[in-house]
């Protein structure tokens, strides 16, 4: 299960940090101003997921660096066109000859596309940008837990909408079972992972089908969490979030603007409550949290704009 956490203020540049149970590291998405985010926490981020760098999504990557110098492993940052330079020209601001080389090794993934990016590598002191590979994938960020898929949206430049998904958890019901459980529950759960459905498994000197099998396994669907930051009210940009974000269990959405201002979000390519609660209800999302609200409002007015986003998230 998926803990999101917006370690900014509700009147701040937008920071989020996620959590995984039964996971060792952290995961940052996008770096706002962050004040409830503590050096172990940042020193515990394995990747870091930006959206845009506009400036108030990007201006608290130097206290990223800050307290990530030293930890001698691998960050992974992913964000939209562009972002190597950028976090290039964030490392190359400050003097680092007293940092040795294996400090740190900051792996940028810059998404060319939803399933293609470049990676680039850097690494103190001098932070050449070195260029790794080109990679055409379906998760632009994967580990043994789970997948992190990504879809374009419109804010008058591409930003990034992230989408965290567990991977199923398979499990046996051996109380459907003749067999005593021994190295063919797991040769079974491969094959079903991997589709192998002819695949041979030997139990007690009888050969069976993978396939036939299939029935003793118990399928559980694992949790998934969307981060969906700036983004015009647009029908294109609608039917993306829809598409890519259909059932999700919990969401964080921008909703920058009360309904009373949505001529402003309509000027600004930014989305408002009622919009934003409706994209919600329409790709049945089951906890949509609206966030990241315009520095203007009052705590007053982000009350009465998330109440807003609920009555358009609940009407029928």
């Amino acid at each position: 299960m998926f803990t999101a956490t917006v370690k900014s203020a509700q009147d701040e540049d937008i920071s989020i940090l996620i959590q995984k149970d039964n996971h060792s590291w952290n995961y940052l998405c996008d770096c706002g101003e962050a004040s409830g985010l503590t050096v172990k926490e940042i020193q515990n981020i394995k990747a870091v997921f930006i959206s845009h760098t506009h400036i108030d999504h990007f201006i608290n990557f130097d206290s990223i660096i800050r307290h990530q110098i030293g930890i001698e492993r691998r960050v992974v940052i992913v964000g939209p066109p562009g972002i190597a330079s950028q976090v290039q020209a964030k490392l190359l601001g400050y003097t680092w000859n007293l940092i040795d080389e294996n400090a740190i090794i900051y792996e940028v993934r810059e998404l060319q596309s939803k399933d293609k990016y470049t990676s680039f590598e850097l690494q103190p002191p001098l932070w050449n940008l070195k260029k790794v590979e080109e990679s055409e994938v379906d998760y632009v960020y994967q580990n043994e837990d789970f997948n992190v898929s990504v879809v374009f949206l419109d804010h008058k430049i591409p930003t990034v909408a992230y989408k965290f998904e567990e991977k199923e958890k398979i499990k046996i019901d051996i109380s459907k079972a003749d067999f005593k459980p021994r190295k063919w529950v797991k040769q079974l759960k491969d094959a079903f992972e991997h589709q192998e459905l002819d695949t041979e498994i030997i139990i007690d000197d009888i050969s069976y089908l993978a396939k036939d099998l299939f029935y003793l396994l118990d399928i559980q669907k694992g949790d998934s969490l969307g981060i969906i930051m700036d983004h015009a009210p647009s029908i294109e940009n609608h039917e993306k979030i829809e598409t890519h974000f259909k059932s999700c269990e919990t969401v964080l959405i921008e909703s920058f603007y009360l309904n009373e201002d949505k001529d402003f979000a309509v000027k600004n390519f930014h989305s408002y409550a009622e919009q934003s609660g409706k994209i919600a209800r329409l790709a049945g999302i089951k906890n949509p949290i609206p966030v990241h609200f315009s520095r203007k409002y009052s705590e007053d007015q982000i009350t009465q704009l998330k109440e807003e986003f609920f009555t358009s998230f609940k009407q029928q």
